[in-house]
């Protein structure tokens, strides 16, 4: 304790240099904060992604819409627990910016129960959507964003025609629903016999089916059997469970195990550059001062140690305050990235990546202001 003046007397003989490693090292852990929690994110997402939930779409993107009928064959398929289906449309509420997706689901009780980390609702308000042919389900942070209250009616101008030629159609809100998907763009849900009976296209078809299987061990040996079943028909089906979707989702995006790697490793070396060559500046600088130490009495260890010291203290506030930072940005980031966290794993390496940065960047310094030569220091030389 009795060194401690000595060591933030010399933290602080260059404010500048000093404030320039501090930040240096911040905006780092920040950045390797922020890279493993989107990593983390990725990796829960995608080992959250059910496997026992297929889509069922049509073959080829922005084709023809699949029959409804099709429905009763998928519920024949040896190993289908049960089958559902939606469609839905695109509007706008008052104005053109104010873009609502209304989500048409089939009337039945298994959207209780069968994607609640996506979408939860009570039983009163399912039951009171499905009794009224135009009523429709708010998300709870769209109504609140509206002003919607239950009872209201909602008018909106969609492409979508109805048999009358209007794109003109209204809702009844009957409840609410909490949607928790995060990037999932705000949604009403609507009922599938109003929307049908309604448009003048596409009439007796849906845009996906929903196919919940019993064992999710055989989720792609049930989606090529759903596939194959409809290969010959005038509708093909490409399947894919929501794990399998999340994981090609990623591939995207390329290897991001890979690119975070290559970053934090380019800003790791060029952090121990910048960081060994302020502190050996600095040493040089203060040679005739680390000199007078050692006519003191204080060895070539002692030395050293003040110097390691001095430099872990910065790099390690440095650390923890630019992880702090990272744990901040991660709910601006949530609605991007769902499942976006920092492990406690990381909040370890990145302590145990500040004490290396301290002790490569300091060493070299540290050993030079142990083996000075107290004549030379003292001379100047």
């Amino acid at each position: 304790m009795k060194y401690l003046p000595l060591i933030w007397s010399g933290i602080w003989r260059k404010p500048g240099r000093t404030t320039l490693i501090f930040l240096q090292v911040m905006v780092a852990s920040t950045l390797f904060g922020v890279l493993q929690g989107l990593k983390t994110g990725t990796e829960n997402a995608i080992a959250n992604a059910r496997a026992d939930l297929l889509i069922v779409r049509p073959a080829v993107a922005g084709g023809a819409p699949l029959p409804r009928a099709d429905l009763e064959h998928l519920r024949a398929i040896p190993g289908v627990r049960y089958v559902t289906f939606d469609d839905g449309l695109m509007g706008t509420y008052q104005k053109p910016d104010q873009s609502v997706l209304v989500v048409a689901d089939e009337e039945s009780p298994v959207w209780l129960t069968m994607m609640p980390e996506y979408f939860e609702v009570q039983r009163k308000d399912l039951d009171a959507l499905h009794r009224l042919r135009t009523g429709a389900l708010v998300d709870r942070s769209m109504a609140k964003k509206y002003g919607w209250h239950i009872g209201d009616k909602i008018p909106l101008t969609s492409a979508t025609l109805q048999a009358n030629g209007s794109g003109n159609w209204t809702f009844d809100i009957v409840g609410t629903f909490i949607s928790r998907g995060e990037g999932i763009p705000s949604y009403i849900v609507a009922n599938y016999t109003y929307l049908d009976e309604a448009r003048v296209r596409d009439k007796g078809t849906v845009t996906k089916f929903f196919v919940s299987i019993a064992d999710p061990h055989q989720a792609a040996h049930m989606s090529a059997t759903i596939d194959r079943s409809f290969a010959n028909s005038s509708n093909p089906t490409k399947t894919a469970s929501i794990h399998e979707l999340a994981q090609q989702n990623l591939q995207s995006i390329g290897d991001l195990d890979f690119l975070i790697r290559s970053v934090v490793s380019a800003v790791l070396v060029a952090l121990l550059f910048a960081v060994s060559t302020i502190v050996m500046q600095t040493i040089r600088e203060r040679a005739p001062e680390l000199a007078v130490l050692k006519t003191l009495g204080f060895s070539n260890r002692a030395l050293f140690i003040l110097i390691i010291v001095e430099v872990f203290l910065v790099c390690i506030l440095a650390d923890l305050l630019g992880l702090a930072l990272a744990l901040a940005v991660f709910p601006l980031a949530a609605p991007f990235v769902q499942g976006l966290s920092m492990p406690l794993s990381v909040l370890g390496i990145g302590a145990l990546g500040a004490l290396l940065v301290a002790l490569v960047s300091g060493a070299i310094p540290a050993m030079r202001a142990a083996r000075l030569p107290i004549v030379d220091a003292l001379a100047g030389r």
